[in-house]
């Protein structure tokens, strides 16, 4: 006699069978189903070009720093908040030849100061009128350098050029459109530099060839003048 719990367990062996079965049918409806075609990356090597264009882009890349560093050397003093004229306007005032005292290890006036030279430092003002400079040749050497407000440098003269005495008038593009035209300017008697701004630094300095001529130069440069003309 078939008993309940045979009947049960006959039913779940055809259920079971029934599973499998459809199981496969539906693997083998999919196997034929088409796959989707996907794209795998592959990698592409850079292409380098010739080694005349690979030349060519290195004294590219040169050139733009360099550039890069020029431009961010020149930008230095114009965007310094305390440049060297603002921190020497501090000290002395202008149109007037100070003589800085000698820099030693733990002071200097302006930084990297040569111990062999005596400085002395003129702010011009050429608002009210030109500038003239006379400054007396030393033993050694004497040299006389302009520079703007912003520390550009914009003319130089050494005794070697000028003679016993560095002597010269200092003036604006205007001041100098301005000058008399039946006066006569020639390099021999009066020399004339044109100032590219209406403030600036005249920047004296005398070589000391030995320590005991220190005292013979310093008073040599004390009769050294930087007044407006009249």
């Amino acid at each position: 006699m078939t008993t309940l719990d045979d009947l049960r367990g006959e039913a779940s062996e055809v259920a079971a069978r029934g599973g499998r079965l459809a199981g496969r049918l539906w693997n083998r409806f999919f196997a034929r189903l088409p796959r989707p075609h996907v794209a795998r990356p592959r990698f592409v090597r850079p292409r380098l070009g010739t080694p005349g264009q690979l030349l060519l882009f290195i004294a590219f890349s040169v050139v733009l720093g360099a550039i890069a560093h020029m431009v961010s050397i020149l930008a230095m003093p114009a965007l310094a908040e305390r440049n060297a004229y603002a921190r020497l306007s501090e000290l002395m005032d202008s149109n007037v030849l100070t003589l800085l005292p000698d820099p030693t290890p733990l002071e200097q006036t302006l930084p990297m100061t040569d111990p062999a030279f005596i400085s002395a430092i003129c702010l011009y003002d050429l608002s009210g009128a030109p500038l003239k400079v006379r400054v007396p040749a030393t033993a050694d050497y004497t040299s006389v350098s302009f520079y703007t407000s912003e520390a550009l440098a914009f003319y130089a003269l050494s005794d070697q050029a000028a003679g016993r005495v560095i002597e010269l008038d200092l003036m604006t593009s205007k001041q100098k459109a301005a000058l008399p035209e039946d006066e006569e300017i020639t390099a021999a008697d009066r020399l004339v530099i044109e100032s590219p701004s209406r403030e600036g630094i005249v920047a004296v300095r005398a070589f000391v060839r030995e320590r005991g001529m220190r005292e013979l130069v310093r008073r040599q440069l004390e009769a050294a003048t930087c007044t407006p003309s009249n």
